[in-house]
């Protein structure tokens, strides 16, 4: 007789140790084809959907580890051909451990279709797309009503439900709108003593007050730990030094505001500042490939490949997505790529394959009003180049003449690991950076 396979938290990258079950896309008891993808998994900051390996009947335990952190190698569920049984055990977190299974502990029904299954907290199932629709209408899918296979919300149920919440939602002006967000109140919390039942400013502002402020604690994100475990590394490891250098930008503002004329009207994104620094960033790097290595078994490895993550500050945490082979794409291939990317972060939807392989990285935080600042490494990599806000303000243009005139100066701050590149090596690339970004012209040509 047919033995079942077991479906286990799978390795995603080299560095994965533990993994999050996210959502089962397939149901207990459904039929599932190899290559179909069955569930989603959250691990070193990305997303991804685990394909089935075999064909058969898919068996989900009673306890599925739903997001529950459990280590590689952990059995999620079973795919048996049909008739077949599956181990009976007791629920474990330890790899290779089966839990119940649900279809063993319900009378057999195999004519019946499968029933809607939430997860463990009792949500209904959504999918994926349904999912991201809802986060971009800003409304509780939880309470929607799916129409899908199995009761699963699809994206038209998602749809129909923001349009009778519209109908339904307190009436207020844009202006109080924007108010109750800052205060942080809901307006269908707000009693309402304006004309019509509307929300007026007076409204908001008694509920913010009558708001109680109280400490709360709350667990540590998968996304977060991971940032708190590579910086701890970093910081015992890495022996960093950080050089500062401040650089003309005007010119490379000019490039900017000529490319966003000739996009005027194409669907296609204007390359932002960082855009055009990782594509002058990248070229730099052909030239100074100290700066593109890593430190790997006590080795120098000097990388074939120049590829720049670009740092995205998100709600679940700072990610690093990779334009790869940056020096071999034009600024507007970069910009369609990062845009795609930093979108892709923001709404938690990046791969796995987009978070890693970076050589070398580029953060900035210019739009926060920071000038220079002390960037820390993203290990494996040696150094990361950080952008400060661009300012007009009097510089000396002449010196013997004494000429002085207005210019968009930008703040470049290079932190580099010692172990791996000396203080010449580094200053001589951030110089070269500080170069290519005041004759921008050549490099950034399409």
């Amino acid at each position: 007789m047919a033995m079942p396979h077991e479906v286990v938290m799978p390795r995603l990258g080299w560095t994965m140790e533990t993994g999050t079950v996210v959502e089962w896309l397939k149901q207990d008891g459904e039929l599932v084809a190899a290559g179909e993808a069955i569930f989603s998994v959250e691990a070193d900051k990305g997303l991804t959907e685990v394909e089935a390996l075999d064909d058969g009947i898919l068996h989900i335990p009673a306890d599925s580890p739903l997001g529950i952190e459990v280590p590689v190698g952990t059995t999620l569920a079973y795919i048996a051909p049909a008739g077949a049984s599956v181990p009976n055990a007791g629920v474990s977190s330890l790899p290779g451990t089966p839990f119940a299974s649900n279809s063993e502990q319900r009378p057999s029904q195999p004519d019946a279709p499968a029933a809607p299954r939430g997860d463990r907290n009792g949500k209904p199932r959504i999918s994926p797309r349904a999912r991201r629709r809802a986060g971009e209408l800003q409304i509780d899918w939880t309470a929607i009503a799916g129409s899908g296979r199995s009761g699963r919300i699809i994206e038209r149920d998602v749809v129909a439900a923001s349009a009778r919440l519209a109908v339904l939602r307190p009436r207020a002006a844009p202006a109080v709108r924007k108010l109750a967000d800052e205060a942080g109140v809901g307006l269908e919390e707000i009693p309402a003593t304006g004309p019509s039942g509307r929300v007026t400013r007076s409204d908001v502002r008694l509920a913010s007050h009558r708001q109680v402020a109280a400490d709360v604690t709350e667990p540590m994100s998968q996304v977060r730990r991971i940032v708190s475990q590579r910086m701890a590394e970093a910081a015992r490891t890495v022996a960093p030094v950080t050089l500062t250098t401040e650089a003309d930008a005007t010119e490379l503002m000019l490039v900017r505001a000529r490319l966003k004329d000739e996009l005027s009207g194409a669907n296609e994104p204007v390359p932002s500042i960082t855009d055009l620094v990782v594509r002058l960033v990248a070229l730099a790097l052909r030239e100074h490939p100290d700066l593109n290595a890593s430190l790997v078994d006590g080795e120098i490895a000097r990388h074939a490949s120049i590829h720049i993550g670009i740092a995205v500050d998100t709600e679940r945490g700072l990610l690093v997505p990779v334009v790869r082979d940056a020096d071999r794409k034009s600024v507007h291939a970069i910009a369609g790529e990062s845009a795609r990317l930093i979108d892709e972060a923001r709404r938690g939807l990046s791969a796995t394959a987009d978070l890693g392989g970076g050589t070398f990285t580029v953060t900035n935080l210019g739009m926060f009003e920071i000038d220079a600042f002390t960037p820390i490494i993203n290990l494996p990599e040696c150094a990361i180049l950080g952008i400060g806000r661009i300012v007009a303000r009097p510089v000396v243009l002449d010196e013997e003449g004494g000429e002085i005139g207005i210019r968009k100066m930008m703040s470049l701050s290079l932190t580099f690991d010692h172990r791996v590149v000396d203080g010449g090596p580094a200053a001589r690339f951030l110089q070269r950076c500080k170069q290519m970004i005041e004759r921008p012209y050549v490099p950034l040509t399409r």
